[in-house]
């Protein structure tokens, strides 16, 4: 299924209609402000293992983000914060970041990995921050790539539903998406470093 949702003012209907599939187990892909992604409901075991099988990894070996609405949410899933970082992280989000943090014993047990930690992004785009508002828990997220070997992420939405409509519930076409990914940083030993650039610059 196609869900056409425009991302300047998301029809509260339609994002509850995409709720209603998280909620019933659904996987989905949908826009951010970087690439489009695969997300499911962090909660929903059988549904975590179907984005994992979609990449090809196992769920223990996947470094899939967490999408939140804001930072309010952070502390349930993550250790205590440095200070200096959560200003970081409130000066560049929304946006197109990924930080690294250090995960707590909250997180769902499925993504207890030798590694600990948690990825969160908190995208400058309304349809998944409203999903998540209104889903009331973060969101499973993980880009969408593609098989050509010269464009590695796919921006159209409609020949994203094409190739994975057999694989997925629902597609959201919130519009051509962008084939820069999110800049990744590291936050997990209390000094902020760049993995990867990405569309995202820095502010410090």
């Amino acid at each position: 299924m196609l869900l056409k949702i425009y991302s300047d003012n998301p029809s509260l209907r339609q994002i509850q209609a995409v709720v209603k599939h998280l909620d019933d187990g659904g996987v989905i892909i949908f826009p951010t402000d970087t690439v489009y992604a695969i997300g499911c409901d962090i909660y929903k075991p059988r549904s975590v293992e179907r984005v994992a099988q979609m990449k090809g990894i196992k769920v223990e070996k996947a470094n899939f983000s967490f999408i939140f609405s804001d930072l309010s949410h952070l502390a349930d899933f993550t250790k205590p914060i440095e200070n200096q970082i959560f200003k970081l992280m409130k000066k560049n989000l929304p946006g197109p970041f990924t930080f690294i943090l250090n995960a707590n014993n909250n997180i769902p047990k499925m993504f207890h990995s030798s590694k600990r930690t948690i990825g969160i992004r908190i995208p400058d785009n309304n349809i998944p921050l409203e999903i998540v508002k209104q889903l009331g828990h973060p969101i499973l997220s993980t880009s969408v790539h593609d098989d050509d070997e010269i464009v590695e992420y796919t921006t159209d939405p409609e020949l994203i539903h094409e190739k994975y409509m057999k694989q997925v519930d629902l597609v959201i076409d919130g519009g051509f998406g962008d084939n820069e990914p999110s800049t990744i940083v590291d936050c997990t030993t209390g000094e902020p470093v760049v993995v990867r650039e990405g569309k995202g610059i820095l502010l410090l």
